[in-house]
Formats: C-alpha cells, sequence, structure tokens
C-alpha cells in the first residue's frame, strides 16, 4: 500500500491559508530573561545579586508571604527555602515541605471536617 506524498496547496487554492507569524519577542539581553517567572530564570539573576540579611532580592516576595504567614502562626517557624524553592514549616511533629503558597495555607488551616 502506497500513498503518494501530497503536495501543498497552491495559494489559487480557496484552502490555502498562511500561516500565522510567529509572535514578536525581544532578543534576550544576557543569559536569562530579564523579567519573566521561570523558575531557572529567576535562579539565574538570583546567583548575581548580593545577599540582604540572608536573603536573595529576587525572592523577596516569597519571604514575604512566609513572614506573613509566620506572624499568623506564631507558634510555629515558617520560612522560604531559596535552594529548594518551597515554603518549610517546622512544627513538633517535624518539618514539612510546601511547593506552594496556596499549599502552605492548607497545610496551615485545613478545612474543618463537616458533620
Amino acid at each position: 500500500m502506497t500513498h503518494p506524498i501530497p503536495a501543498p496547496r497552491p495559494s489559487s487554492d480557496p484552502l490555502f491559508r498562511r500561516r500565522p507569524p510567529l509572535p514578536r519577542r525581544t532578543p534576550l539581553i544576557g543569559p536569562v530573561c530579564p523579567s519573566c517567572t521561570h523558575p531557572s530564570c529567576r535562579r539565574r539573576r538570583a546567583e548575581r545579586l548580593p545577599r540582604l540579611g540572608g536573603h536573595r532580592a529576587e525572592y523577596a516576595r516569597e519571604h514575604l508571604r512566609a513572614a506573613s504567614a509566620q506572624a499568623h502562626n506564631p507558634r510555629l517557624v515558617i520560612w522560604f527555602g531559596e535552594a529548594t524553592h518551597s515554603y518549610w514549616v517546622a512544627t513538633p511533629a517535624g518539618l514539612t515541605e510546601s511547593p506552594d503558597i496556596g499549599a502552605l495555607l492548607i497545610l496551615l488551616d485545613p478545612a474543618p471536617d463537616l458533620v
């Protein structure tokens, strides 16, 4: 069973459609995107930043969220790990890792059991 390879449609064909152009992208200024949120780009941007109080400025938003959660839960120790890119909670039961702030908040205040 052989099937011939179809030829592309000529532009005179009524079903001919041009492919949409690719979106215009600005060229990279360096080895990383200057403002994107890809974890790899953020990690490379953070490498060049100085540590201020033990934290890199690239992760200031995450550290503020962890500090806010810490303020609402004074009996726990909560922080953002720059190396793991996750939130951590130290409880009397042990350490717990959370991949994002939403999972951390669910971990700290689970939904009540409905009877």
